[in-house]
């Protein structure tokens, strides 16, 4: 293995949630006036903290989003996640070959913690991560594509920056990592290959992520 520590996105990456999440977020902020399409809210948001959400809709809007925005979409979210949510094919395969051969790994997301914790329940992947494990952007109050998280995620691990390897679906996380001094390896599923520029290495499947990292 070429790194010690691999740090894993969690939406898109580890747990199927970015078709759910979006979706929502395009509703309810067309709900709210702001016409807002699936797509727009994968090109805009995608692998956003939710700070980003309200920057972003004030600077081309000039309208704040209300007090309880976040809780609103959360609420929803969550209840859908219950429904629908699953694992990324090949997630858990990953996870138990990493732990078996010994290999250190941990989530970084721009999501809260209850919505990591949330979505490792709801997808069986919360026995891979106890809570050192896991961190969020609520930890650095900076999401992506601040290389903040990721530094601090590779601090509590204990391993330097150019010594971890990322696993990214979002153009906003591949800007992140590769300002954090990482290798960064840009999952393909969802995104197009032209978007997530700078990344050490494009894949597409999961399943062939171990062979990559070696």
């Amino acid at each position: 293995m070429r790194y010690d520590l691999i740090i894993f996105d969690n939406d898109g990456v580890l747990v199927d949630s970015e078709p759910i999440s979006n979706r929502h977020l395009a509703a309810y902020l067309t709900e709210l006036g702001i016409e807002t399409s699936y797509e727009d809210s994968l090109r805009d948001y995608m692998g956003s903290a939710m700070h980003r959400v309200h920057d972003l809709v004030l600077e081309r809007t000039g309208q704040r989003l209300p007090a309880d925005f976040d809780d609103v979409f959360h609420a929803r979210v969550f209840a859908a996640f219950e429904r629908e949510l699953g694992p990324v094919p090949g997630a858990a395969e990953v996870l138990e070959k990493l732990a078996a051969d010994g290999v250190p790994y941990c989530v970084a997301s721009s999501g809260s913690h209850q919505r990591i914790r949330v979505g490792h329940r709801t997808t069986g992947l919360d026995r891979w991560f106890q809570e050192e494990r896991i961190f969020s952007s609520q930890d650095v109050g900076k999401g992506k594509p601040a290389p903040d998280l990721f530094l601090y995620a590779a601090e509590r691990m204990g391993v330097a920056p150019g010594r971890c390897a990322v696993v990214e679906d979002s153009p906003l996380g591949v800007q992140a990592a590769v300002a954090a001094g990482m290798d960064v390896y840009g999952f393909t599923a969802m995104t197009p290959a032209e978007r997530l520029t700078g990344a050490t290495q494009l894949f597409a499947d999961l399943g062939e992520l171990p062979d990559l990292l070696k």
